[in-house]
């Protein structure tokens, strides 16, 4: 099959599209043949030898959408059931879905009941799934205000599109550090920008809910931003930092707040159908901002690194 492999960790170029054997099946692993997946910042920081507990050679990919191609459980997981898979240590412990095919443990291979075409269906995984939960998590409702920090992000644009279908008129305003690229957010759909200089934010205003996306780097100053009994919900780490470091509760959580957080690892099948039913209720716009094919790999990845990425970017086999 064809596979984009990990050799030696560093740039883009180190991803390598060639042959390599199809996955043999195993007990308690079913395999699914790739249709589609997103790419995540995640998979960026793994290639550039970031993620020290992953060992390459290593076929990247945390998350992919299919078809059943052979099952060793063939009451939940037919041969040619339509999938999703996200986590697990897939990408990471073993091989993932950069790849024609990939072998998954049955317990994170998740039927899913829907037509959408691929290249929107590979939208959704891991992406729409951490914004639903995350704006789960926020409580939130048509009266508040929120603010989106790692505005232009995956995850990000995927919150914003998913409020928007049921809350056509809250003001969401989105971070980002250039000013030159407000009208990008407005046409998005963002109510306005919010600049950040250095990690702190050029403004007054206050939101009854922030999603952050970018700390533990700057999680501190967004906590000044967030109104009383506010919701700040901790997701991402596109600020690369993986810990918060000197934060004391009592001093740093904004007054009478609450901070929780979601983490993409803790996928349900019954979330992922409740998001599929939500996007289909309020006509959620999830087609991505750029696809490519397997082969074109370098490209995906050298976009989304760009200062010019916006959105999810796809790839569709």
């Amino acid at each position: 099959m064809k596979a984009v492999v990990v050799y030696e960790a560093g740039g883009a170029q180190q991803l390598v599209y060639t042959d390599v054997p199809r996955p043999t099946i195993k007990e308690g692993r079913s395999l699914v043949k790739v249709r589609g997946f997103g790419i995540n910042h995640s998979e960026i920081f793994t290639r550039q030898g970031l993620s020290p507990s992953v060992k390459i050679p290593r076929i990247l990919g945390i998350e992919c959408v299919g078809t059943v191609e052979e099952t060793t459980e063939p009451e939940r997981l037919p041969v040619g059931r339509r999938v999703v898979s996200i986590m697990g240590e897939m990408g990471r412990a073993f091989d993932g879905s950069y790849a024609e095919y990939v072998l998954i443990p049955n317990a994170q291979i998740y039927p899913v009941d829907t037509d959408l075409p691929w290249a929107e269906l590979a939208a959704i995984q891991e992406t729409y799934y951490t914004a639903f939960c995350s704006l789960e998590n926020l409580r939130i409702s048509a009266e508040h205000s929120v603010l989106v920090h790692g505005g232009a992000s995956g995850v990000g644009v995927a919150a914003l599109r998913l409020l928007r279908g049921k809350y056509p008129d809250m003001r969401i305003d989105g971070i980002t550090r250039r000013a030159d690229m407000r009208s990008s957010f407005l046409a998005e759909g963002y109510t306005d920008i919010v600049i950040d200089r250095d990690g702190r934010l050029e403004t007054e205003r206050s939101y009854d809910r922030i999603l952050e996306l970018i700390d533990p780097a700057v999680i501190k100053d967004s906590m000044k931003h967030l109104c009383r009994f506010g919701i700040l919900c901790s997701t991402g780490q596109l600020g690369g930092k993986w810990y918060l470091e000197q934060f004391d509760p009592i001093i740093d959580l904004a007054e009478d707040s609450y901070l929780t957080s979601f983490y993409s690892g803790n996928v349900r099948e019954g979330r992922l159908n409740d998001l599929i039913d939500y996007i289909d209720r309020y006509r959620v716009r999830i087609r991505p901002e750029k696809i490519f094919s397997l082969s074109e790999i370098i490209d995906a990845h050298r976009y989304l690194e760009s200062r010019t990425g916006f959105g999810k970017v796809v790839i569709v086999i």
